[in-house]
């Protein structure tokens, strides 16, 4: 897959309306679809709803995810009693990691493919979030206790009950079980001390908010990739919740990539939420907004 955006959704970024109604709905709806948000995230990239529609796009993805499920169920049952949590954690990571090879691996961190779900279940290698994200879905598929641990600086899950016996899993070293100390060890790293807080299971909207926050870091480190973290950004701001500094960036990107007024015209419209609290900034932005403006000539 090309890093860039395909021309196609360059010239017409209408191509991916019917994509984001679709995830606009369903971060939206009473229990978001985490697998389903992630892979609408495709649309802006690789995925074109002209080949068949939305549904015909996914599947590919949606049978790789069958996949797995159906793999891992067959461990489950070779196993037979009923698995603690260390003994679940064991044979997720047996069949996802093991016999599915789906991991983490050197230069993950550099591709834009890493932070796209449909593009980690064809390459079998991602990020830390969206390896466990496989395995949260194929968790959820087969009705095992596996939610999302938002650790600072690196996603992993925990397996059990999160108010009883849990363990920690990482998906990205091949679902080896840590120890309080090492998770410690992670979230100090990442400029946190360790508590319950950061224990808890994360919402699904939160662990999307947090993939489309590293597709804007990637691309942010890429003045090229200026559209990607303009999607990325405008992905964000369909969601319910989302910190309001990102309508700024979306305006400083539209004006990045060339749509002067329409990017004038935010930072207006956030200047006027800046008024109440903050009126210097609100000034600074208006500024930057007047600069935009006179590109035009």
């Amino acid at each position: 897959m090309r890093a860039e955006l395909p021309r196609r959704l360059i010239d017409s970024p209408a191509m991916t309306e019917d994509s984001r109604e679709r995830f606009a709905a369903e971060a939206r709806g009473e229990t978001p679809d985490l697998a389903l948000l992630c892979l609408l995230m495709g649309f802006e990239t690789d995925l074109d709803p002209a080949d068949g529609g939305i549904e015909a796009c996914l599947a590919p993805a949606r049978h790789a995810l069958d996949r797995l499920a159906a793999l891992t169920a067959t461990a489950f049952r070779t196993a037979g009693a009923q698995a603690s949590p260390a003994e679940t954690a064991a044979l997720l990571a047996g069949a996802l990691a093991g016999s599915a090879d789906l991991r983490g691996g050197p230069g993950v961190y550099k591709r834009l493919e890493s932070s796209l779900l449909h593009q980690v279940l064809r390459r079998g290698r991602g990020l830390p979030i969206t390896v466990s994200i496989v395995w949260i879905t194929v968790a959820r598929m087969l009705d095992l206790p596996v939610h999302g641990v938002a650790l600072p600086g690196h996603f992993v899950v925990g397996v059990g009950d999160p108010d009883g016996d849990f363990v920690l899993a990482d998906p990205f070293h091949g679902g080896r079980v840590l120890s309080l100390e090492e998770a410690g060890a992670i979230a100090e790293e990442g400029g946190y001390p360790l508590d319950a807080a950061l224990l808890r299971p994360a919402e699904p909207l939160d662990i999307v908010l947090r993939v489309l926050g590293n597709i804007r870091a990637w691309a942010a480190a890429r003045p090229e990739q200026a559209l990607t973290q303009l999607w990325a950004a405008e992905l964000s701001l369909l969601l319910p919740r989302h910190p309001a500094q990102l309508r700024l960036e979306r305006a400083e990107l539209l004006v990045k990539t060339g749509r002067f007024v329409e990017g004038a015209v935010e930072m207006e419209s956030y200047a006027e939420i800046l008024d109440a609290f903050d009126p210097e900034s609100a000034k600074r932005v208006r500024l930057d907004a007047r600069a935009a403006r006179y590109r035009l000539n």
